[in-house]
């Protein structure tokens, strides 16, 4: 069976490099009677036999749950949700707040007066007796928010209502900004906790697993991880992306940094220094289901779960088959790799392999594409880290902040060209090819018809 590292070709300074990628991206409505009697707790939900497929298989895949496990755990949350609505009401000033916890969604409800627990009990929750009303906090927080408003507080990254405590926290990186918040707002340390966090929130600009980067501006890979070396920001790739001194430029098409390390053939790996206005934070592009937060890179078990996050097809699962292994791609062996059955296409490579919240590795190559799977190899990230004095950037880790060498792409000639909208059924010429368009998309550089099967198919 023919082994690639998914690549499209790219040239610089006068040499030719290999850019791989591959990995896609393999959602909730429901009624409930506001009765909180104990008896609603066995009602059905309307709707729960009609919940999106997509729904049920990321719930499937992210919680754990079987299907059936899925549409209960729905139903158990619409339930609880209804039943805290009628206890609101009926609990008037004193309601505390309400949450549930597991996948029993088991409900807890909040109060001021002790009176309240039976009612509480006999609605079927869990009471607890609280010092402060919700409708207490919210009014703490509301004065905050109108202060932000006027003045965005300095090194307070974030506040909000807790109900699970009972009090507004407020995430201050120094004691001083958070007693200069809460004074200006006129609210008082008895409903507020101050946290400690070194937390700087940015709308852009982030360097995340599974991102886009390009080579000198041409070639595309993915993100692996964000690292850190030193107060040196950046993040791990695959190493045939890219090699010493090529630049690289983000998603946005901004300059990003520039290749510091390489290795390929014999491993595949790389490390990028990224310049300051570009944050390493511990997440992987989730591409539809949410960010993932990195907490650690404890290798997964053969037989565990992975997910691959990727700039061509997103976010894709399958399972670990084989550690240790070897593959020969045209370039060389690549050895100390691990063997997945999760999909993977050109533009992926260099992506973050992910087991629950444990960094895995990067994507490096493989066979087959998204449509219809095939084999993917990633290099373990942790001989990365180690090779190249590197720390991972994880949940717990402060954050403060690669690529192709290519020359302009060899034009083989032909209709294709990046940037145009293409329709399915669309037919154009690339190089002595023809190739009919699979799915409406809108071109991107090294999305070639030859690199692309799950776009483009060959006539």
């Amino acid at each position: 069976m023919e082994r690639s590292i998914l690549r499209r070709r790219v040239l610089a300074a006068g040499t030719a490099a290999v850019a791989v990628g591959a990995l896609a991206l393999a959602g909730l409505t429901g009624t409930a009677s506001a009765d909180p009697s104990p008896a609603s707790s066995a009602a059905p939900v309307a709707g729960a036999d009609r919940l999106s497929p997509g729904l049920i298989e990321a719930m499937r895949r992210d919680l754990g749950l079987t299907a059936d496990g899925a549409r209960a755990r729905i139903g158990a949350e619409s339930r609880a949700a209804a039943a805290a609505a009628g206890l609101r009401r009926s609990l008037g000033a004193g309601f505390g707040g309400a949450r549930v916890s597991g996948d029993a969604a088991e409900l807890t409800v909040a109060t001021t007066r002790a009176a309240d627990t039976a009612r509480i009990t006999e609605a079927g929750a869990r009471a607890v007796v609280v010092a402060h009303s919700l409708a207490d906090l919210t009014s703490a927080k509301a004065a905050l928010d109108r202060v932000a408003r006027q003045r965005p507080p300095k090194d307070v990254p974030a506040w909000y209502v807790d109900v699970r405590t009972n009090r507004v926290v407020v995430e201050a990186g120094r004691s001083a900004a958070a007693e200069s918040f809460l004074a200006a707002a006129g609210v008082s340390h008895k409903v507020v906790t101050v946290s400690q966090s070194t937390a700087r929130p940015r709308t852009f600009t982030d360097l995340r697993g599974g991102d886009a980067y390009y080579m000198n501006g041409t070639g595309r890979c993915s993100i692996g991880f964000p690292v850190k070396r030193g107060t040196q920001g950046g993040f791990v790739s695959a190493g045939h992306c890219g090699t010493p001194g090529v630049s690289t430029s983000g998603y946005n098409q901004q300059a990003q940094g520039s290749f510091q390390g390489s290795t390929f053939p014999g491993r595949d790996y790389s490390w990028v220094a990224a310049n300051t206005g570009w944050t390493p934070r511990p997440l992987v592009n989730g591409y539809g289901n949410g960010d993932v937060t990195v907490t650690g890179s404890t290798e997964a078990l053969e037989g565990s779960s992975v997910c691959r996050s990727g700039s061509t097809t997103g976010w894709h699962c399958g399972t670990v088959q084989q550690r240790n292994s070897s593959v020969t791609y045209q370039e060389g062996t690549v050895s100390g790799v691990t063997r997945t059955n999760v999909c993977a296409e050109p533009g992926d490579s260099g992506g973050s392999f992910i087991s629950g919240s444990q960094a895995q590795g990067v994507t490096s190559g493989g066979t087959g594409n998204c449509s219809q799977g095939g084999t993917t190899y990633f290099q373990p990230v942790n001989p990365a880290l180690q090779a190249y004095g590197l720390t991972l950037v994880t949940s717990g880790t402060p954050t403060d902040p690669p690529t192709d060498p290519t020359d302009p792409p060899t034009d083989p000639g032909g209709s294709w060209a990046a940037g145009t909208v293409y329709a399915a059924g669309d037919v154009v010429t690339y190089g002595s090819g023809s190739y009919r368009c699979l799915q409406g998309h809108r071109a991107q550089p090294g999305w070639t018809p030859p690199n692309v099967p799950a776009l483009w198919q060959a006539l």
